[in-house]
């Protein structure tokens, strides 16, 4: 299945992911073709599935696995995760000429891991060298700082560190539980008078 990346949207990618499984599970003999393995084993990883693509590689059979180096290099990718190893993941993505089924799921996956290492150092850091953030996010370090500075993020050039602007408390989920509370007591001094 070849889609253009522009139009593959987390829609697509859980419809694919579907027709995947659905492949798999309906294959001669049980055993897939390699690109739908490939396939499967990263929508996995885009989807920070890491048990079901443990379980599917271990399904893989190992002539396949030998004999497609491609599916080798997404596991490498899947090792890096498992390990939250960022730097890693974007190294062993870059590391490797994926297929044309393969590339746009991996650049997908570049970026949602981006996504995520800003919002982990967004909350787990005061502040953090910029060498140490460019590697989380997987850019130079001057794009990392233009970046981040861009969306309200400080940045020292003197001691090269980057203060991460605190995220938005989620809106406090007390609310409706104190609405319930005030209703629970309303009802209860309701059913004592």
């Amino acid at each position: 299945l070849k889609m253009p990346a522009a139009v593959m949207t987390s829609e697509n990618y859980n419809k694919l992911l579907e027709q995947c499984e659905t492949q798999e599970l309906e294959a001669p003999g049980g055993v897939a073709t390699p690109q739908v393995y490939g396939q499967l084993l990263a929508l996995y990883l885009l989807h920070n599935d890491m048990n079901n693509a443990r379980y599917l590689w271990k399904r893989i059979p190992q002539a396949i696995k030998s004999a497609n180096p491609e599916l080798t290099a997404i596991w490498a990718v899947g090792q890096r995760i498992w390990q939250r190893d960022f730097p890693g993941i974007y190294s062993s993505i870059a590391a490797y000429q994926w297929s044309e089924s393969i590339l746009p799921i991996m650049e997908a996956l570049r970026e949602s891991t981006r996504r995520r290492a800003f919002g982990l150092v967004a909350q787990a850091y005061t502040s953090i060298t910029a060498e140490a953030f460019a590697a989380f996010v997987g850019h130079s370090v001057e794009e990392a700082v233009r970046g981040v500075v861009s969306q309200g993020w400080q940045a020292d050039p003197n001691t090269r560190m980057v203060m991460p602007q605190k995220p938005d408390p989620p809106p406090v989920s007390l609310v409706p539980n104190e609405q319930q509370l005030a209703r629970l007591t309303d009802y209860v001094a309701f059913l004592e008078n």
